[in-house]
């Protein structure tokens, strides 16, 4: 492997984990919103997206992006947003 292939995908690898960090507020504010509107969902259904949206920021505050992205989509998932 060349010199230039391997610095070519540190540089990918490292512009994807920022690209994923960007997501994660990003996702957050959607949820957020979705809730001061107050979405219909049941009490069980809302307690279940307040515990992933509060998963996902400390997941992200901890430097797991994909974690976090992953949870936030699951909480998303429920709201239909």
């Amino acid at each position: 492997m060349s010199r230039k292939t391997l610095v070519m995908g540190l540089a990918l690898a490292l512009a994807s984990g920022t690209a994923m960090a960007m997501h994660c507020p990003k996702d957050m504010k959607e949820i957020d919103a979705a809730l001061s509107k107050g979405a219909d969902l049941s009490a069980a259904e809302l307690d279940e997206v307040k515990q992933l949206r509060a998963r996902g920021e400390e997941l992200h505050e901890a430097g797991k992006h994909q974690e976090s992205v992953d949870t936030l989509a699951r909480a998303k998932k429920i709201l239909g947003i």
